[in-house]
C-alpha cells in the first residue's frame, strides 16, 4: 500500500485543541485528506552536496552573467533545470584562503582555519535547530568516506552513514526484535551515557585548563549522542511511514559505490523518500573528501579524483577530471528530476519546497585554489527563491574570463577578486529562508538577494 493512502483521518486542529497546549506536532500523514480544501503549511527543506578537489576550472566556469548565459560543458546536464537553477560565481571562504585540506570542513560552516583552528556549526544544524522540533530525525547525514558535512555549535563532526540498505532501515524499518526491546536498549545507552557525563565532571575538577579544553570535544559528543538516544526513544510509539513497494525495491538495496552512479542515484532516492515522508527536512551528502574522493571504473575512470584534480598539466588527466565532474553534476540533475517528479503531502513538487546546494570548497585542485567556489543553488521557489540566471560575484571586479589563458584564470581561482564575496552570505540566505531568525552565520557580511 501507497504511504499516501488513508484509511481514516484526524484533524490537526482538534488534536491541538484536546492537548490544549501550543506544542507542535509532526506532520502526520492521517492529518492530511488527500483531497482536502484545507491544506497545511508546506515544510521548508534543504539539501546539501559536496564535490571534492574543486573542477576543471576551464570547462566548468560560466562566463556569460544574468539570465541569457549559455551552459558550460561540465554543467550542460543541469540545462533541462535552467528555470529552477542559479550556478553562482565568485563566492569564497576568507578564513579558508591559503589552506586546502580542510576545505570540506568549513564548506557549510564559514569557520576559520589556522594554527588554532576549531570549526563551528553548519548552516545544515542551524537549520535543523528550527526544523527539527517536526521531525523523527532532525537532520540525515551521508558520506562516501570519513566524516559528514554537519557540524555541531561546538565544533563536533557528527557521524555519517554510508550503506544505501543501512539508512534505509535507520529511515524507515522497524527493529527486528520489536519496540520494547529497541527502547529498553536506547534506554541503556541513555544511562551509561549519563554516567559517563558524571564521571567526566568528577574528573574535570582534577583536570588543568589545557585538558579541560582537549575534554570539550568529547563532551560534546557525549552529549550530542545523548540527545538522539533520547529523542529515538521518544518517537519510537509514533507510526513509520508506509512506503510503497516500488519505493522500497528502488532505495532499500545493498549497493556497490564501485558502480558510482547507481550508488549515487540510490542515496539521491533515500534523501527524497525521506522529504516526501517528512522524517526529516535536512540532509547533507559528501561524495568523498579531498584526499580520498573514489574513482569511477563504469566510465573509465581509474584514478581517484584526488589524482585527476593534481592532474600536472596532463592533458589526459584533465579530460578524466572534466569527465568525472559531468558525471558527478548528471547524478544531481537526477536528483532535481526526482524531487521535480515527487509529489509532497500537498501534492506539489518536492522540489519547489527544498533547496539544493551542489558545490565545493576547492576551484581548482591542482594548485589548491579555494576562491571562485563552483556552486550551484537550485529548487526553493515555493520559499521565494528566483532562479533562471548566473549569479557571478565576479563581474565588475576583474577584465573578464580568460579561459584561452589558463594562468590568467586560474588566478582567480585562487586569490578572490571580491573581498566582500563571502559564501556564508549564500549560507545566510539559505537559512533565513529556511526560518532561521538571524542576520549572520559564520563570517557572512550581508544575504544575498536572489
Amino acid at each position: 500500500m501507497n504511504y499516501l493512502s488513508q484509511s481514516w483521518l484526524i484533524n490537526r486542529r482538534h488534536a491541538l485543541r484536546a492537548m490544549g497546549t501550543c506544542i507542535a506536532l509532526p506532520m502526520l500523514e492521517c492529518m492530511t485528506p488527500l483531497k482536502a480544501a484545507e491544506k497545511v503549511s508546506t515544510p521548508k527543506r534543504s539539501a546539501f552536496i559536496y564535490l571534492a578537489n574543486g573542477v576543471h576550472s576551464l570547462n566548468y566556469q560560466i562566463t556569460e552573467s544574468g539570465s541569457d548565459y549559455k551552459f558550460s560543458r561540465s554543467l550542460k546536464p543541469l540545462e533541462k533545470h535552467r528555470s529552477s537553477i542559479t550556478p553562482v560565481s565568485g563566492l569564497h571562504h576568507p578564513g579558508s584562503i591559503g589552506h586546502h585540506h580542510n576545505c570540506i570542513n568549513v564548506f557549510l560552516t564559514g569557520g576559520k582555519i589556522g594554527a588554532a583552528y576549531r570549526n563551528s556549526i553548519s548552516v545544515d544544524q542551524k537549520m535543523a535547530e528550527i526544523t527539527g522540533q517536526y521531525t523523527r530525525y532532525s537532520s540525515l547525514e551521508v558520506a562516501l568516506t570519513q566524516g559528514s558535512l554537519a557540524w555541531t555549535p561546538d565544533g563536533v563532526q557528527l557521524p555519517a552513514m554510508r550503506q544505501c540498505s543501512q539508512i534505509f532501515a535507520s529511515l524507515f524499518e522497524e527493529p527486528k526484535d520489536g519496540i520494547d526491546a529497541q527502547r529498553k536498549r536506547l534506554r541503556r545507552k541513555a544511562s551509561v551515557l549519563d554516567d559517563n557525563l558524571d564521571e567526566v565532571r568528577q574528573m574535570e575538577k582534577k583536570m588543568g585548563t589545557a585538558d579541560k579544553g582537549r575534554m570539550d570535544q568529547y563532551l560534546t559528543s557525549v552529549r550530542e549522542a545523548e540527545i538522539r538516544t533520547r529523542r529515538a526513544d521518544d518517537w519510537l510509539d509514533t507510526p513509520l511511514p508506509q512506503i510503497s513497494d516500488s519505493d522500497r525495491k528502488r532505495t532499500n538495496r545493498k549497493v556497490n559505490k564501485a558502480q558510482a552512479g547507481d550508488y549515487f542515484r540510490t542515496v539521491y532516492d533515500l534523501m527524497v523518500l525521506a522529504f516526501q515522508t517528512d522524517v526529516t527536512r535536512v540532509a547533507t551528502f559528501s561524495l568523498g573528501g579531498e584526499g580520498d574522493a573514489f574513482a569511477i571504473p563504469e566510465i573509465g575512470i581509474t584514478e581517484s579524483r584526488h589524482q585527476l584534480s593534481h592532474h600536472g598539466g596532463d592533458e589526459g588527466y584533465m579530460e578524466k577530471l572534466t569527465n568525472y565532474d559531468t558525471f558527478a553534476i548528471e547524478q544531481y540533475s537526477y536528483f532535481l528530476s526526482r524531487l521535480e517528479e515527487t509529489k509532497d503531502l500537498n501534492g506539489k513538487p518536492l522540489l519547489g519546497s527544498t533547496m539544493s546546494l551542489f558545490g565545493s570548497g576547492m576551484s581548482y585542485g591542482h594548485s589548491h585554489g579555494n576562491a571562485n567556489l563552483p556552486l550551484v543553488l537550485a529548487g526553493g521557489s515555493d520559499l521565494g527563491l528566483k532562479h533562471g540566471s548566473h549569479l557571478d560575484f565576479n563581474e565588475g571586479h576583474f577584465d573578464g574570463y580568460t579561459l584561452d589563458k589558463p594562468g590568467d584564470h586560474y588566478r582567480i581561482c585562487s586569490r578572490p577578486v571580491n573581498s566582500d564575496a563571502h559564501m556564508s552570505n549564500l549560507l545566510l540566505l539559505m537559512a533565513q529562508k529556511m526560518g532561521v531568525e538571524t542576520d549572520q552565520f559564520g563570517d557572512s557580511n550581508k544575504a544575498i538577494t536572489l
